[in-house]
């Protein structure tokens, strides 16, 4: 299979470089291609330097349109399977294998790597545990079936999700989102347990005021989801 990494990046430079060198020791032949969302730092070079090729976009486009990039550009090179990874080196490529596994034996059509599937020795704080059980429990009860970690945004998908993602994928904080629409449109999704470090650099975009944002926001999206 060809395989492609994405790794959207926005004000990375402190970790990218080790992100990419990390997916090349443990998965040296896939492809990785970073979308340097606007960044006002050094990410797009720190990326180059790693040996990824990197999309420099001209304005920040928000989490959503960098990966919805990535994908776009997969579907042009006809990438049978996509990986997400963080640029802040939380997720830990030693998984990688155990996600593009999932997909090789057409066992699913996405693959959320999942820090409460199973336990883990992964702590957040006080207000994102708040948020991601919310999420969890919501999302599974409008699918009814279970899900764990909605919020992960450590996923794999197929050519099917792929084409998928070119038409829709939202900008903002879209991993929890994009479960429900899948699912609707008869996306095979699995949840398989991986290991997650806390942010290796630089200051997460993530405050408390945003997370209850982002669960009011998301939260109505879902419901207003066709």
């Amino acid at each position: 299979m060809k395989v492609m990494v994405v790794i959207p990046a926005y004000n990375e430079e402190k970790n990218i470089f080790k992100v990419v060198q990390g997916v090349k020791d443990h998965y040296p032949e896939v492809d990785i291609v970073v979308i340097n969302d606007g960044s006002r730092d050094n990410t797009g070079l720190e990326a180059e330097r790693a040996g990824a090729f990197v999309i420099n976009l001209t304005q920040n486009l928000g989490i959503g349109g960098a990966v919805q990039t990535g994908y776009i550009y997969a579907n042009r090179k006809d990438y049978d399977v996509v990986i997400q990874i963080d640029g802040d080196g939380q997720h830990n490529p030693k998984d990688l294998s155990k996600m593009i596994d999932a997909i090789a034996k057409d066992e699913v059509d996405m693959v959320i790597g999942s820090r409460f599937v199973k336990k883990t020795d992964y702590e957040s704080s006080s207000i994102r545990k708040v948020g991601i059980n919310f999420l969890s429990r919501f999302v599974s009860f409008v699918c009814k079936r279970d899900f764990y970690d909605t919020t992960s945004g450590y996923r794999a998908v197929n050519k099917k999700v792929i084409e998928l993602f070119l038409w829709y994928y939202p900008r903002d904080y879209p991993e929890v989102e994009t479960i429900v629409y899948a699912l609707k449109r008869g996306v095979r999704i699995k949840e398989v347990s991986v290991d997650m470090d806390k942010r290796q650099g630089g200051k997460s975009s993530i405050t408390p005021l945003k997370s209850v944002y982002y669960m009011i926001k998301v939260t109505c999206a879902i419901l207003l989801q066709p």
